[in-house]
């Protein structure tokens, strides 16, 4: 099983998990084909730089050829030495973050986040809704996968920021300035985690620094009120230095990833990546550190102690997890709306939604509908069907999920390559079936039907793996 485990002992941030995918192996060329997919004349710029010894890649987004984000170099010089801000630096800073948004104490881990201000006093010539994102990540040519990752991190930024400012989530706006920054950050993010395929992802607890932050109703201590609320019920800690460490946009990457956190779970690394931050502070380095493997049990054949508790998720029981099932039953919605409504729920993070069609109360056909999320996202998601269906009210439990362990293998066909995800308990094989996409792209390219090539892929794996026993 693909694994990969995230670092966090400096944080994160957009920057820094760009630079780490690269390092680890994701070629520049999915970055950079996902800046190119927005149409906002972004590129990015890639440095190889040094973090305290450690060679790590800086990744710089550019918009129409200059630096998206304010360089550390250009800042002034009282700035640099940890002095408050002089009246011209603030208003430069408030010119790139707008009056409500927060703002980094100097010496923070990046400066290329971008503020969401609900200041019903923005040119809107100036700024991007959440709205106006969605639509740019719509219309875009990123696949799917990349779509939803990527709307789904938006999504949790502009709710922690809506619940901060205490406005409708529709009010939050991303200034113009550093729109393009941080639409590229977790586009070209989004794009990276999903080129790697790792079937597990797993995340050590997160380094959130300490100091201060400023705003522009006062002093807030690290985390920043959005970084607080985005990493809800994720185990952070502060050491080291004074300084931000984990930005917004980096706590939103990691809400929308959804790791296992923890130790680095038992795991045969094959590469290892560095992404720097934009500071350089002395004997630190400000890294975010990603590495890629495979699960695997130690070695040797004991079932006690170490051993025992360290066995590969390959041979353990089935994994299980808590998940929040929301549903209504409504008699007044047209199939165009349910339809709209589940697409929507899929978009805002939703695991799955199901429609099913049920009797209702004096003999009256109407729809079941059904959303199963993650806890963490099911206000907004009962909020979104109230908002969206005729329906009023919704039920919401919890149930006990079982999963088989996933994993994804390559076979050839004549058609071309085609993904099969296997499921699996205790190291036997349970289930396998070619990803529907994939088979999709090649029916379509090579004008044959869908159903022949999603047999000559499962031909293909039962002839690849038909006389190998359970992998383990």
């Amino acid at each position: 099983m693909r694994v990969a485990y995230l670092d966090c002992f400096a944080g994160i941030a957009g920057d820094m998990l760009l630079g780490a995918l690269v390092d680890a192996g994701v070629p520049r060329s999915v970055l950079e084909d996902a800046a190119d997919a927005m149409n906002l004349g972004a590129s990015l710029q890639f440095d190889s730089v040094d973090r305290s010894g450690i060679t790590a890649v800086k990744v710089r987004v550019l918009d129409q050829g200059q630096p998206a984000e304010v360089p550390a170099p250009s800042r002034p010089e009282e700035q640099r030495k940890g002095e408050p801000y002089s009246p011209q630096a603030k208003t430069q800073h408030q010119h790139r973050e707008g009056h409500h948004g927060f703002t980094s104490t100097p010496g923070a881990n990046t400066w290329d986040e971008v503020a969401m201000d609900a200041g019903a006093d923005l040119d809107e010539g100036h700024a991007r809704s959440l709205t106006d994102i969605r639509e740019i990540i719509g219309r875009s040519r990123l696949t799917d996968d990349v779509k939803h990752l990527a709307m789904r991190t938006f999504d949790l930024l502009g709710a922690s920021e809506a619940k901060i400012h205490n406005v409708p989530v529709d009010e939050i706006h991303f200034h113009e300035v550093g729109a393009v920054d941080a639409i590229v950050d977790i586009v070209a993010s989004a794009a990276g985690l999903v080129h790697l395929r790792a079937d597990a992802w797993h995340c050590s607890p997160v380094n959130v620094g300490s100091g201060t932050v400023r705003c522009a109703h006062g002093v807030f201590p690290v985390p920043a009120p959005a970084t607080a609320d985005l990493l809800r019920g994720v185990p952070t800690y502060a050491a080291h230095l004074q300084k931000e460490l984990t930005t917004p946009t980096g706590a939103a990457l990691l809400r929308a990833l959804s790791p296992t956190y923890g130790p680095q779970p038992v795991m045969q690394v094959q590469s290892i990546g560095y992404g720097a931050g934009t500071r350089n502070p002395p004997g630190f380095a400000n890294v975010l550190r990603l590495c890629v493997g495979e699960a695997s049990a130690p070695a040797g054949s004991e079932r006690n102690g170490f051993a025992e508790s360290a066995l590969s998720a390959a041979f353990q029981e089935p994994a299980q997890e808590s998940i929040a099932v929301i549903e209504t039953a409504v008699d007044d919605a047209t199939p165009q709306l349910l339809a709209y409504v589940a697409d929507r729920a899929l978009d805002a993070g939703a695991m799955d939604v199901m429609l099913a069609p049920v009797i209702m109360k004096k003999g009256r056909p109407g729809t079941l509908l059904t959303v199963l999320a993650r806890s963490e996202d099911a206000h907004r998601l009962e909020q979104m069907l109230l908002r969206e269906t005729t329906t009023l009210g919704v039920r919401t439990r919890m149930d006990r999920r079982v999963c088989l362990d996933r994993e994804h293998v390559d076979v050839q066909t004549e058609f071309g390559n085609v993904r099969v995800k296997i499921g699996r308990s205790m190291g036997e094989t349970l289930n396998a079936n070619p990803e529907f996409e994939d088979c999709r792209r090649l029916a379509e390219q090579n004008g044959v039907p869908l159903k022949q090539v999603h047999a000559a892929a499962m031909a293909a794996y039962l002839n690849a793996h038909s006389t190998k026993g359970p992998k383990s």
